[in-house]
């Protein structure tokens, strides 16, 4: 992980980075805000920035949103000022932390807003195929190309081949290919110059120069533009890129990752993705399985999410009953272990007594009976000798009310996550947020936490 501490914090800088070096973080230290973004700008690259209380944080979280920084933000001061902490996290910072430093709440800290876990817990024989050829072509210096469903874990997989390479002492850069806009992924992707485009207060350092001598990954690559893909693949083949304004190319040593969701092969038969560039990236493919081609690994996914969020919430750990395991092994997992992950934590919320019984197991189009939302059995033609409650709702309402209601339903069953929803639904990340964008501009718009979830 890596950390940028930002101010002196009266003298602790130095135990406080001290603390973290010993954690695995790799620190450095600048004076002041400008300085801050100033590196960043330059392609040094953060996962958490530690900031003195006495300087301006709520500058600093402007700054960030401004300038695309997605980088979460701790103030940090002196003794257990309430007032600081309280203006601290209401300009933005996710955290306050007290100093003099203590280890193991710096730790804590890091652990829990930095949020890197990535261990890859599998048991099931056709997981363990994978793993064994990811292993073997990690160390190499070939481009690999990840695919899978939505939801299997293909940026964890991205991850866990970096560290097992030859450039793991080096960055591991991540771009989202779907989650930014079309006009800013090929600034986001080369780095533009001063001046370049409105907006362009500074010149900004790419992604691609931000991750040389380390690997850059392509998140979700089936997303971008044919236009772009172009560019793409002379940065790829060259070895260099060309800032968005710039009048010199410049060269970059990185190893690419990519990812997708989509079948790429389907894509270039419809014209929508290049060709040369799948070739160029598909030196090695890693399949994914989905989580219901890995039935050993449900059970043991679901105990490690359930500790994990019962310790996030502050809540006793539970184990699961015989019949919410059967539950959970039973379902499809459309979503994977994305779709696991997030049943969990709902279990564990709605969870009472000594174990997560299956009424604590929510899935597919259950729901809490506090929502008003059909519950799988409710839904059934015929309950309770009804008519269909789900479909009778339907009557009456426009298409274009029913498509509305069916995303807005599918986002809040994703827990906002857009990317599974939009696997769901069948449609692109771009046309999912095209959709959220016209009801937020027009009447009746999504639910605030709807419209701040993640891409």
């Amino acid at each position: 992980m890596r950390l940028l501490i930002i101010g002196t914090l009266e003298g602790h800088i130095t135990a406080a980075g001290r603390i973290a070096l010993a954690r695995g973080a790799k620190v450095a230290h600048v004076d002041d805000v400008e300085a801050a973004m100033t590196a960043l700008r330059a392609g040094q690259g953060a996962d958490l920035l530690l900031i003195d209380v006495m300087l301006d944080v709520g500058q600093l979280v402007a700054q960030l949103a401004a300038e695309r920084f997605f980088i979460p933000v701790v103030a940090c001061g002196v003794g257990s000022d309430a007032s600081a902490a309280v203006r601290a996290i209401k300009a933005g910072a996710k955290e306050y932390l007290p100093l003099p430093p203590d280890a193991e709440l710096i730790a804590a800290v890091l652990e829990a807003v930095s949020q890197e876990n990535n261990a890859i817990l599998f048991h099931d024989p056709v997981m363990q195929a994978t793993m064994r050829l990811a292993e073997q072509v990690a160390p190499s210096e070939a481009s690999i190309l990840i695919t899978g469903e939505s939801g299997t874990g293909k940026e964890l997989l991205a991850r866990h081949i970096h560290r097992k390479s030859k450039r793991a002492r080096n960055k591991f850069v991540s771009v989202n290919c779907a989650a930014i806009p079309e006009s800013l992924l090929e600034s986001e992707l080369f780095g533009h110059e001063k001046g370049a485009f409105t907006g362009a207060v500074a010149r900004r350092i790419g992604k691609f120069e931000e991750a040389s001598g380390g690997t850059l990954l392509l998140d979700e690559i089936s997303e971008m533009d044919l236009r772009l893909q172009a560019k793409l693949l002379r940065a790829i083949q060259e070895r260099e890129i060309d800032r968005v304004g710039g009048t010199a190319p410049v060269k970059v040593d990185i190893r690419i990752l990519a990812t997708s969701n989509r079948n790429l092969e389907e894509e270039v038969r419809k014209g929508n993705f290049r060709e040369d560039l799948f070739f160029r990236l598909n030196v090695v493919n890693l399949r994914l399985p989905p989580l219901r081609d890995r039935p050993q690994d449900i059970e043991m996914l679901a105990a490690h999410f359930s500790k994990k969020y019962a310790a996030v919430n502050g809540l006793p750990s539970r184990g699961l009953s015989q019949a919410a395991m059967a539950k959970l092994k039973a379902h499809g997992w459309r979503g994977n272990v994305r779709e696991l992950e997030n049943t969990m934590h709902r279990a564990v919320l709605l969870a009472s007594g000594n174990e997560i019984g299956p009424d604590a197991i929510m899935l597919g189009d259950q729901m809490p009976a506090e929502t008003g939302r059909p519950t799988a059995s409710a839904a059934q033609p015929g309950a309770n000798g009804g008519e269909n409650n789900g479909k009778s709702e339907l009557v009456g309402l426009t298409v274009a009310e029913v498509e509305r209601r069916l995303i807005l339903d599918t986002l809040q069953h994703c827990l906002g996550n857009r990317t599974h929803a939009a696997n769901i639904l069948g449609i692109s990340i771009r046309t999912l947020r095209n959709k959220l964008k016209q009801y937020s501009e027009g009447t009746g718009g999504p639910a605030p936490e709807l419209e701040a979830s993640a891409p």
